[in-house]
């Protein structure tokens, strides 16, 4: 069986939905909690054609795509920046409405043709929606806290669109950025740009807008007009402007069990990094990882930018986050990534079919593997 089996049953899944959008027949399905895998004992009367009662046949692809099974990125997330700015934009979105006006600015200069970004509506109820010109953007304004499988849309770009669409910007929480550096590295090229959101945690529909929208914070969750972590507290503010806030620590627990392992705050995996942390308000901190994060970042108009950024404040809640969900998952590393690999080692003599595959078993199995070569 593949491993994302144990990511899955041990309940460290974020339900990024990468998995479902590579697989080849169709076996996961991932909603705001997690992915779940049919197996042949699932199924009867199993047309592996037809989706619907598609069950997994252990090709190991998801494999590859996972964020649990590739590790988190170590104590120092900031190895990799490059460039700290603070900047905002006139365009109406959460804080300085940085992530918005990249996209806006890559649209309308044709350097990207499609994007995934999530609206909702006035209950808060939230949708994955494929933008493909500047005027989409608005639409997706804002953070939403509770949480959508945004990779899981990968799939109808990769089977129905993928000659269509061949620049493809992905936004989204640490996992998601990791799943899209994963699919990037694994299974398409199309993927061109990754902007990676700087998060604490994230919930389901029903613990967000049924019970702490109206039990903590006391509103109707359709007078909600914006929400937001700040200064310790989760906040919401209504369409009066009352501005209402709880303590971190009473939401916390009701985060998505994926949530509660997840070691990357800023997004390490991304080619920029982006959130509200570090600086005033109506403003967005910046980092920028990669070759690629800094020439798009250059090509973007409509921006103010500084260098007031509190990068200490940053350090000191990745710091938090990563105490606070502490777990040993190097140890689930090993002990997953041995699984059943010296008869697999053997039946491939020692050679395995993903170079990814090969490393991660070296890495945390002791076991002696390489990729097989490209036949």
């Amino acid at each position: 069986m593949p491993k994302i089996d144990y990511v899955v049953s041990e309940k460290v899944c974020t339900a990024c939905g990468a998995c479902e959008a590579i697989c080849p027949v169709g076996a996961p399905r991932a909603d705001q909690l997690r992915s779940e895998i049919k197996h042949e004992e699932d199924c009867s009367d199993v047309n592996l054609f037809e989706e619907e009662c598609a069950y997994c046949v252990d090709c190991y692809a998801c494999e590859r795509v996972c964020p649990i099974l590739d590790g988190f990125p170590g104590d120092d997330e900031f190895d990799n920046v490059r460039v700290v700015k603070a900047g905002r934009s006139k365009v109406h979105g959460q804080d300085g409405a940085v992530t918005s006006q990249i996209l806006t600015s890559l649209f309308e200069q044709d350097e990207i043709d499609c994007a995934f970004g999530i609206t909702r509506n006035e209950k808060w109820e939230t949708e994955v929606v494929l933008m493909t010109r500047a005027s989409d953007v608005a639409k997706t304004g804002g953070t939403k806290y509770n949480y959508m499988p945004v990779m899981a849309s990968m799939r109808d770009i990769i089977r129905d669109v993928s000659q269509k669409y061949n620049k493809i910007a992905i936004v989204g929480c640490p996992c998601q950025s990791h799943a899209a550096r994963l699919m990037k590295e694994n299974l398409t090229d199309k993927i061109k740009l990754i902007l990676g959101l700087v998060c604490m945690e994230s919930f389901s529909y029903e613990n967000l807008c049924q019970d702490i929208i109206p039990n903590k914070i006391g509103l109707d969750i359709e007078d909600v007009v914006k929400m937001d972590f700040a200064k310790g507290k989760f906040v919401a503010t209504s369409k009066t402007g009352e501005v209402k806030k709880v303590k971190i620590k009473e939401v916390a627990p009701l985060a998505r069990d994926g949530c509660h392992h997840c070691l990357d705050y800023t997004s390490h995996s991304a080619d920029i990094s982006l959130g509200s942390v570090g600086t005033g308000d109506g403003w967005n901190c910046v980092l920028v990882r990669t070759d690629v994060g800094e020439k798009y970042f250059n090509k973007v108009e409509g921006l103010e930018l500084t260098d007031d950024v509190d990068l200490d404040m940053l350090k000191k809640l990745t710091d938090i986050k990563h105490k606070n969900n502490a777990w040993d998952y190097k140890e689930f590393m090993q002990r997953v990534w041995s699984i059943g690999y010296p008869n697999k080692i053997e039946q491939f003599g020692y050679e395995v079919p993903w170079k990814k595959e090969a490393e991660n078993i070296q890495k945390y199995s002791q076991i002696s593997a390489k990729e097989a070569p490209t036949p």
